[in-house]
This record gives structure tokens, C-alpha cells and sequence, in this order.
């Protein structure tokens, strides 16, 4: 198990930040996202907003921010968190390829989630409904389940699962859909509904019709934060937390769009900085 001062979620500009200040005082880190940076920043056009780089495009802020994180020889660990366990003594983090990785401090800055979750989500997440394929897909072995991805770097999931499923109903948010073959069954349809009809069984209802299943794995490209710590505490949506980026868990910190509006590349990266230096007082008060 990799384990590390303080974790970080989010490669923007709040978890860069965070990287970048809690390395400087001298704390190991753990960098979860992207290698390539949060999408916000690569496909901005131009940034006018930032000082001292004036008309900025996105793609050339990323690459600064990449260089910055080399020179302070700061890693990217590539991999979608998804789930967080308050151990007490520090927080244990669950990855996609179902790696666990432990920190004595966490900082989120994974901005915000747009997508709602679908009735019944909350409710049976755990007992039917899962985020993490490799992580499940021995349990439903040999049973059929039901994929709903919104991006197609998560096909690589869907094909490990059609390794122990019976069957792998697809439901893939995006535009140029695949065609697998085999045992997996690609759908136009739109998913709206999980609910359980008996201990065993989930039924995703869609606008065409249903289809039963062992699991209903929902994968997206990033996890709310209420969904990833339970705990924590949100409101519309965002993280709720104090000037010093404090949430109410303790050792938990949270910057950057995922604590609300504005939503602006300067205001994440200043609340990185003030999360990182209030994890690294929140350590030091732990060690004495």
C-alpha cells in the first residue's frame, strides 16, 4: 500500500496547488488525476484572468503547471478514487484497479460533478450498486450486470468485466458507441432507474424498457464527494468549508470548484495553497 503525508484528489489547478505547497514544506504526497491535467484547463481558450500570465491559452497554462510539478519531481498517480475510509488515524483510499493507498491528511480538489444520481443509486450503492468494476466484478461472477459509462476511457472496465460476467448490458453515455460483440450487449437506451425487486436482483429502468441484473455499475469520470467520504458534509452540490479549507471531517480539506462558486482558475489555486498549508498545521499539531 503506497502511503504518503497527504493525498490529494484532482489534478486542476486547486490540487496542483495543493501539491506544489505541501511539498515545499516538505510533506510527502500522493496525486490522484489525470497525467494530462483536468479537461478544464486543457480546452480553455484563453485565460485572462491569471496574474502574470495574461491571454494564456489552456493547453499552455497545463503545460506550466506539468513543468512546475517536475521540477518539484511531484508524480501524478493516474488512477479515479472511489471511495474514501476515515480510519481515525488517516484516511484509506480505494482506486479504480482496486489498489488501496493510505494519507495521514486528504485533500480534495476534484471540482464539481454535474451528473445527478439516478433514483435508486444512493439507496442500493454497496448492495447491487457499485463504482469500482475491478474492485466487484468477482461477486457477480458468472451473472449478468449492467454497465452506464459517460466517457469511453471506461470501456477498458466493460471489457474486464465481460471476462466473469454471463452478460454485460452496455449503456454508454457518449457519442460513437462501440461495438464489442461477444457477451456484450451495447444499448441506446437512456438509464433512469435502479430498483430492487428481490434480495438478489437489480432492475435498471431505462426509457425502453428494463433489464435484471446482479450489479448496476455506474461509472463515471469522477465521484461527488458526498458519494466518495459519506461524512462529508455538502450543500448544493459542493463541499462545505471554512477560510482555512477545513471541512467536518477532520483531516479532510477540500478546495478549488468543489467548495462553490466562482469558479475560477485563480481562486482554486488559492484555496490549494491555504488547504496544503492547513493539512501540513494539522499534521504537526498531530505530532506533538
Amino acid at each position: 500500500m503506497d502511503k504518503a503525508d497527504i493525498a490529494i484528489i484532482g489534478t486542476g489547478p486547486a490540487g496542483i496547488s495543493a501539491a506544489i505547497t505541501a511539498a515545499q514544506r516538505g510533506k510527502s504526497v500522493l496525486l490522484f488525476g489525470r497525467a494530462g491535467l483536468s479537461q478544464k484547463i486543457t480546452k480553455a481558450e484563453k485565460i485572462r484572468n491569471y496574474p502574470g500570465l495574461p491571454d494564456i491559452s489552456g493547453a499552455d497554462l497545463a503545460a506550466a503547471l506539468k513543468r512546475h510539478l517536475e521540477r518539484m519531481e511531484i508524480s501524478i498517480t493516474e488512477e479515479k478514487i472511489t471511495a474514501v475510509y476515515d480510519m481515525g488515524k488517516g484516511f484509506a483510499l480505494q482506486g479504480s484497479s482496486s489498489a488501496m493507498y493510505s494519507a495521514a491528511a486528504l485533500i480534495i480538489a476534484a471540482g464539481v460533478v454535474p451528473s445527478a444520481l439516478y433514483a435508486g443509486e444512493k439507496e442500493l450503492l454497496g448492495t447491487g450498486v457499485s463504482y469500482c468494476a475491478t474492485c466487484d466484478a468477482p461477486l457477480h461472477r458468472d451473472r449478468p450486470v449492467a454497465v452506464i459509462a459517460d466517457s469511453p476511457e471506461e470501456e477498458g472496465e466493460v471489457k474486464y468485466l465481460s471476462q466473469t460476467a454471463q452478460t454485460v448490458h452496455f449503456f454508454p453515455l457518449y457519442k460513437d458507441k462501440p461495438d464489442f460483440g461477444g457477451n456484450i450487449l451495447v444499448h441506446d437506451d437512456i438509464p433512469k432507474e435502479i430498483i430492487s425487486p428481490d434480495i438478489s436482483t437489480r432492475r435498471l429502468m431505462t426509457d425502453k424498457g428494463s433489464y435484471d441484473v446482479s450489479c448496476v455499475f455506474i461509472l463515471r469520470r469522477a465521484i461527488a464527494a458526498d458519494r466518495l467520504l459519506p461524512q462529508l458534509e455538502t450543500k448544493d452540490g459542493h463541499i462545505v468549508a471554512d477560510r482555512l479549507m477545513r471541512t467536518n471531517v477532520g483531516g479532510c480539506f477540500a478546495c478549488g470548484d468543489v467548495t462553490g462558486r466562482p469558479y475560477q482558475y485563480i481562486k482554486a489555486a488559492g484555496e490549494g495553497n491555504i488547504a496544503a498549508l492547513s493539512a501540513v498545521e494539522y499534521l504537526s499539531q498531530k505530532e506533538e
